[in-house]
């Protein structure tokens, strides 16, 4: 009897010890907000910079002519139509999807969603920010896993303001909820993917 409670007893102490050795090993370095958002930054940075694809409505139309990066050259007989060359300042500023400098002016009689879309000549990498806690997370083909929600925006710098206003109104969506995917790999977090 006394050899079986010297057996069931070292039993016991085997299996708490490969309990703690298991713990031990799937602990895994914290992830803050800062250090999640610095990953995503960085990740971002690795991708070539792009302009910011800008739609303009009938506001931003009159926008752009009062802060001088078009101007009016045509109207037509209908008084609906119009045509409009980018300015000098407009050109440094914007580039017309599709070819030239002329925008065509052309909504159907009481079309009030017509618009046409510019892109930034600077171009910046996207931004992200307002990182929730990260959070652990089953993600396929990662062992240890977390992931955060986080805020996608475009970065203005060097962007005239103008062409922000425009950015504005209400036809165009300035941010995107997304979401990151982290991987704890030797030890350290890496993004894994960002949807």
């Amino acid at each position: 009897m006394r050899k079986l409670k010297t057996i069931c007893a070292a039993g016991a102490l085997a299996a708490l010890g490969t309990g703690l050795l298991v713990s031990g090993c799937n602990s895994a370095p914290d992830l803050s907000k800062a250090a999640a958002l610095a990953l995503i930054q960085a990740d971002y940075g690795k991708s070539p910079a792009q302009p910011a694809t800008i739609a303009v409505d009938e506001m931003g139309l009159k926008q752009g002519i009062s802060s001088g990066l078009w101007k009016l050259t045509k109207v037509y007989p209908n008084n609906r139509w119009a045509d409009y060359v980018l300015t000098d300042a407009g050109k440094k500023a914007i580039k017309l999807a599709g070819t030239g400098d002329a925008i065509q002016w052309r909504p159907e009689e009481g079309s009030k969603d017509f618009h046409f879309f510019v892109t930034t000549v600077a171009a910046n990498h996207l931004k992200a920010k307002d990182v929730a806690d990260p959070q652990d997370d089953v993600v396929a083909n990662v062992q240890t896993a977390k992931s955060a929600g986080f805020t996608e925006v475009y970065d203005w710098t060097g962007i005239p303001d103008s062409v922000q206003t425009i950015s504005h109104n209400a036809i165009n969506r300035l941010s995107t909820h997304r979401q990151a995917d982290f991987a704890l790999e030797n030890g350290a977090w890496k993004i894994h993917s960002i949807n």
